[in-house]
Order: C-alpha cells, then sequence, then structure tokens
C-alpha cells in the first residue's frame, strides 16, 4: 500500500499563490497516474487535476484550467500542485491520490490510495 502526505498548504491572500507537494512510499508511485482532489464541507470531494505516470499527460477542471499545474518528479516520488491566481473559492482542503492504471480519470472513485489532506484558505 503506498502512503501519499500532502504539505504547503496555508492562508493565502486573492491572487496570490501556493505550491502544494505530495510525497508518497511505495515502489508503485512511478506506475501510478496521480490526482489532486479538494472538498469543501458539505459538498463532494471535486476532480482539480490528473497526471499520468511519465508527466505527459494531464487534465484539469474547468474551474482551474490556466491557473493551476500539476507536475510530478519520480525520483523523488512527489506529485505537486503549483496554483496562481487563488480565489476565495478556491479554498478547501486538497487531496493527492493515485491510481493504478494507466487512464487518466476525474472520478474520485477510480483512485485507490489517498493522502490525510491540506487546507488551503484564500481570505483577505
Amino acid at each position: 500500500q503506498v502512503q501519499l502526505v500532502e504539505s504547503g498548504g496555508g492562508l493565502v491572500q486573492p491572487g496570490g499563490s501556493l505550491r502544494l507537494s505530495c510525497a508518497a512510499s511505495g515502489r508503485t508511485f512511478s506506475d501510478s497516474v496521480a490526482g489532486w482532489f479538494r472538498q469543501v464541507p458539505g459538498k463532494e470531494r471535486e476532480f482539480v487535476a490528473t497526471i499520468s505516470s511519465t508527466g505527459s499527460a494531464t487534465l484539469y477542471a474547468d474551474s482551474v484550467k490556466g491557473r493551476f499545474t500539476i507536475s510530478r518528479d519520480n525520483t523523488k516520488n512527489t506529485v505537486y500542485l503549483r496554483m496562481n491566481s487563488l480565489k476565495p473559492e478556491d479554498t478547501a482542503l486538497y487531496y493527492c491520490a493515485i491510481r493504478r492504471a494507466l487512464s487518466l480519470s476525474r472520478r474520485p472513485n477510480d483512485y485507490g490510495d489517498w493522502g490525510q489532506g491540506t487546507q488551503v484558505t484564500v481570505s483577505s
């Protein structure tokens, strides 16, 4: 089983930037699709971005396209989410997850391993 640990969340003003990191343990990380999701209380977990095992393919939610960038470094077993031009509606608990398959997916149920989440709050 892979363990995932997110970091990099915090409080930021609207228009600001953050970079989230997700460090993975285990030998299967480099063979897995990775994704970022977010959730606010009372709402379902929402897809943010996903990246293929090699980093050659990515998908983004429309709400973050052009502002967020997902990337990965398989030598460090880490996936990143660079978030620019942050808005108050980006406030959420952000989770990383991995999917042991080749195809990208926007569905949380397609991901089998999850981190504990890191809080991002965008407020002035």
